[in-house]
């Protein structure tokens, strides 16, 4: 339990990096014999970069982020491993890209260009990876594009491309994904290829080639039903106990004082509020937990904090320095996403960095 005053008045999340561990081992038999990297984007998927990192790092060499600020961060910390930047880079990011050892994924043709272009005035080829646009019209360079010069003199290492519908199996939209893929390849027989992440492991063989690279599936967040149990859960999160009060009927609570009390009943003030990831879209949706004791939300979330009605409650259960749970065995990120009209990865990546957070080794 955290100590002090600063510690006690925040939230507080608990990672246990042993279950990250164990989710990476079960992703990589059930992808093997392609190899298993990692996503370390968005600070882990908000669970933290370095602590992450530092678990997996004797279990996988390849990790992958968004930006290259991402991967400076990275390579301070695993000053081996094959670290790849997906948003690819500028011309002005290039010399920094090279000097921490960062690979390029390479999405335009511009950025082909640039890159090569930087390689050749430093006399050196350094690592490229590039990404096909293979559907999904996110990022990716298109069909026609691969028969331009420059990319047969990049130093190629990857080519990828990303699934738009692997959490549905029998979407249409994987199989056409995959053929078109398989196509792009072929005019650089020999480079290592990936195109599942988490989800697209599940798709069977045909889809894991010789990288995959899960992110979500690491942090406990399955696909899809037929695989939950596939994947542990690997975060808590409580917020502390503020304020109870009693109320009457008719009390009101809350800006704008929409909620109103129908009868006699205790209010808790819990201290997390959108700040701190807690959505404002979860006032009349969502709750938090005492045991298997659901709290319904109170008027609207603040801020800092929000109320939760804790009528059902025996009184005296929850006091002025009690936890009440957020996330954890009744509630998983994806039940909250659900509450908040949104996704259980937005609820990790939004996860504040007011708490005192734990790290553990279950």
């Amino acid at each position: 339990m955290p100590g002090g005053q600063e510690g006690q008045r925040c939230a507080r999340l608990t990672i246990d990096l042993g279950a990250i561990k164990r989710n990476h081992r079960r992703l990589s038999a059930a992808a093997a014999p392609a190899a298993c990297g990692v996503v370390l984007k968005a600070n882990a998927y908000g669970l933290g970069l370095r602590e992450v990192a530092r678990s997996l790092q004797d279990q996988a060499a390849c990790f992958f982020v968004a930006h290259p600020r991402e991967g400076q961060a990275l390579r301070a910390v695993l000053p081996q491993a094959d670290i790849f930047v997906l948003h690819g880079c500028t011309r002005a990011e290039a010399p920094v890209m090279a000097r921490h050892g960062l690979v390029p994924v390479l999405n335009t043709l511009q950025q082909v260009r640039e890159w090569q272009a930087f390689c050749q005035t430093a006399g050196e080829r350094f690592k490229a990876a590039i990404q096909y646009d293979t559907g999904m019209t996110r990022f990716g360079l298109q069909p026609a594009q691969l028969q331009e010069n420059v990319l047969k003199e990049l130093n190629l290492v990857l080519q990828m491309s990303h699934l738009a519908c692997a959490d549905v199996p029998a979407h249409p939209g994987n199989r056409r994904q995959r053929e078109l893929f398989v196509a792009m390849a072929q005019n650089f027989p020999g480079v290592r290829r990936s195109l599942s992440a988490t989800s697209g492991i599940f798709l069977g063989k045909d889809y894991l080639f010789e990288l995959v690279r899960p992110g979500a599936g690491l942090y406990g967040l399955a696909p899809n039903a037929e695989t939950t149990q596939v994947l542990e859960p690997v975060l808590s999160l409580e917020a502390p106990v503020l304020q109870v009060l009693d109320t009457v009927a008719g009390t009101q609570a809350g800006y704008g004082l929409e909620w109103e009390a129908q009868k006699p009943g205790r209010l808790a003030t819990a201290g997390i509020g959108y700040a701190d990831g807690f959505f404002r879209s979860l006032a009349g949706q969502g709750r938090l937990w005492h045991g298997t004791t659901p709290l319904p939300i109170a008027g609207r979330v603040s801020m800092d904090s929000v109320m939760v009605d804790i009528t059902s409650l025996p009184a005296g259960a929850l006091h002025e320095g009690s936890w009440v749970s957020v996330l954890g065995s009744q509630q998983d990120p994806d039940a909250l996403g659900a509450a908040a009209g949104t996704s259980g990865y937005e609820v990790l990546t939004s996860l504040g960095t007011r708490f005192t957070r734990h790290y553990i080794q279950s």
